[in-house]
């Protein structure tokens, strides 16, 4: 749903049809499982010294690949994804707040 509400809101990301929506959505939940704790260990050192911002550039990396591999998914550059992976992980936020979901 992240997803969807960063489409409607932004011009650099771009859904063509709600089956690329939600194989863009379970992608990215598969991606954001098994590679992000990795690259979040081999790049702890960075992300110490940056005080966890390096955590974005991480988002929006696991963002952009996502959009590489999902045909009907595309997102305008690396800065955008960087900007959009912040976007949708404040909506999440937001979502799950609302829902009562926690983690």
């Amino acid at each position: 749903m992240s997803l969807w509400i960063a489409d409607e809101l932004f011009q650099g990301i771009s859904v063509d049809s709600i089956e690329a929506l939600v194989v863009s959505g379970l992608l990215l939940g598969i991606v954001n499982t098994l590679l992000k704790p990795i690259l979040i260990i081999l790049t702890f050192p960075i992300t110490i010294l940056t005080l966890g911002l390096f955590l974005l550039v991480i988002n929006g990396l696991t963002l952009f690949l996502v959009a590489n591999l999902v045909d009907g998914f595309r997102i305008a550059g690396f800065g955008t994804a960087i900007g959009i992976a912040l976007a949708v992980s404040l909506f999440s936020f937001v979502l799950n707040a609302l829902l009562g979901i926690r983690s």
